[in-house]
């Protein structure tokens, strides 16, 4: 997707290298339809330039900062020094996403859609994600809830969640916590079992979830929990926890969680 405005003043963009001369090199806007920018020799790199061809080729990735914008002139100056190592590469990374989600788009709509149709769909993640990318990673991890609060059609939803469980990789982290069950009554073991069941979710855990409930010795179990995010995560192992100790609590036993696992188990 090529957007058909202008670049901000302070937005970073990708471009590449179209030509170079002795006063600076122009840069053709990957993200941008028709729009070429000029960067002046003074801002390829920082302290003196003797041959700005030391320091550019044609061709060349680049990322810069847009330092002003003259659209009655059809004029973008910009900046290659002022962009850090970290943001060229997360300027990059965020290019090869929306790269990406270009193409999921495609195989969600098939290539023949029309711009108006790519553009209405696009809009709207951007809107409501920030990227397209993220679009379809919210979708893969959440479904068509993820997509509730855009004005996307089912058909539309359903194409994008579909190609997004297909297509995208979406990362996961893990997290550990445990917790002691005791319940010294004679219905104890069965109790426990039933604390155990309630600590896995009793199959109301979202599908995105996944939550295992191991024993590693009397009285303590050990919870482990996937997730899209550690926020996500740590909610889940907290609520797990809190099943199982509500479950011995009521029949006189008593629950304790802690994220570290008892010495006395080692």
């Amino acid at each position: 997707m090529k957007f058909s405005g202008w670049p901000d003043p302070g937005e970073l963009v990708v471009g590449r290298i179209d030509e170079i001369e002795d006063f600076g090199v122009f840069v053709d806007l990957l993200e941008y339809e028709d729009k070429r920018g000029l960067c002046h020799i003074s801002e390829v790199a920082s302290g003196w330039i003797k041959n700005v061809r030391d320091h550019v080729n044609v061709d060349q990735r680049v990322v810069a900062k847009v330092l002003d914008v003259d659209e009655s002139s059809q004029q973008i100056d910009l900046s290659l020094k002022d962009v850090n190592d970290h943001q060229r590469k997360e300027k990059i990374q965020e290019w090869k996403n929306e790269q990406k989600a270009d193409k999921w788009m495609a195989i969600a709509f098939s290539e023949d859609m029309d711009d108006e149709q790519y553009a209405a769909i696009a809009n709207e993640l951007l809107a409501n994600f920030g990227s397209m990318y993220d679009g379809f990673e919210q979708a893969a991890i959440h479904g068509t809830e993820a997509l509730e609060e855009t004005d996307l059609s089912e058909e539309e939803v359903e194409a994008i969640v579909q190609t997004a469980r297909e297509n995208v990789s979406v990362p996961y982290v893990n997290v550990t916590g445990y917790v002691d069950l005791e319940c010294p009554t004679g219905e104890g073991v069965d109790v426990i079992r039933e604390a155990l069941q309630a600590a896995e979710g009793n199959g109301e855990v979202p599908e995105e979830i996944q939550l295992e409930v191991t024993y590693v010795g009397s009285p303590e179990y050990r919870i482990e929990v996937q997730a899209p995010d550690y926020k996500t995560a740590e909610a889940h192992l907290e609520e797990s926890a809190e099943r199982a100790r509500s479950v011995v609590e009521q029949h006189g036993g008593t629950g304790l969680y802690h994220r570290e696992r008892n010495e006395d188990d080692e």
